[in-house]
């Protein structure tokens, strides 16, 4: 097990002599039966995961979001149960466990741990979660590793009569790991299922001098035209407000329009004043 994980099994560490069974119910709390961490503990989705395995006596393989947060994706809630194939249906609460074929190929070793690999990690995020939930998902899963569509999509024909393979291969038709967050992903949805082309995404824009003025989510290069998730980090610091109106300026100078979305907005609203700047460019 690798140092770097906070969780132990406390059967384990009573036995090898690390704790005594006084510390370890005054300075511990289980967070899975027979697993520990210190109080106070704050878990992250890789704690979470590294004690689930643990729980399993360390023969489950990690799955699903956890194991996507062994690979690197960001935005994967610490507080969502751990996810685990393995065939014990009366996992406790906070670990979800299902049971599945898969092949060698199909898993790998972090520290330790079996873990499915990216492929594997997205088809099974493909085939379980909600299609925008899952496409969230995926877009960091492939943002934070070399993940190649072809891949995944040469798994899923392996499994062609899997429960829910057909929904997988929509949500594998729609990812890009250029998202950034899962509001970027969010938005790009909002656009395509509202029948307007496929935006490109992370559109970097340069000025006359060669120097990059902005980067954009997403947009459309030929058109000029493109649109940002504007989330709270924007209005935190005044130098970050001012970066912000200068690159209005700048863009606006080189002829883009640039639509500023924010959690305020609505989808409506949305596609309301995106239909109404593509009819000024088209």
């Amino acid at each position: 097990m690798g140092e770097s994980f906070i969780a132990f099994r406390g059967s384990d560490a009573v036995a090898s002599g690390a704790t005594t069974p006084y510390a370890l119910r005054s300075k511990c709390v289980a967070v899975y039966p027979g697993v520990y961490v210190p109080r106070e503990t704050t878990l992250t989705a890789i704690d979470r995961a590294a004690a689930a395995w643990l729980w399993s006596r360390c023969r489950a393989v990690v799955a699903g979001q956890s194991a996507a947060a062994l690979h690197g994706a960001k935005w994967v809630d610490g507080r969502r149960p751990a996810e685990l194939l393995w065939p014990n249906r009366h996992a406790p609460q906070g670990i979800s466990t299902w049971s599945d074929r898969f092949s060698d190929d199909e898993i790998e070793v972090i520290d330790g741990m079996r873990v499915t690999t990216p492929a594997r990690t997205a088809l099974d995020l493909a085939c379980r979660y909600p299609l925008g939930k899952a496409v969230a998902a995926i877009d960091a899963l492939a943002n934070a590793t070399q993940l190649k569509m072809a891949d995944v999509e040469l798994l899923a024909e392996r499994y062609p009569g899997r429960r829910g393979i057909v929904k997988a291969r929509k949500v594998l038709d729609l990812v890009d790991p250029g998202a950034e967050s899962p509001q970027e992903t969010w938005l790009r949805l909002v656009v395509i299922r509202n029948d307007f082309p496929r935006p490109q995404t992370q559109i970097p824009v340069y000025d006359e001098f060669g120097v990059l003025v902005a980067v954009f989510d997403l947009g459309w290069e030929d058109l000029k035209l493109a649109m940002d998730y504007e989330g709270e980090h924007h209005w935190l610091t005044r130098s970050r407000l001012n970066r912000d109106i200068r690159k209005a300026e700048a863009v606006a100078e080189l002829g883009w329009i640039d639509l500023r979305v924010t959690a305020d907005d609505t989808e409506g609203g949305i596609v309301r004043r995106l239909s109404a700047a593509w009819q000024r460019r088209t």
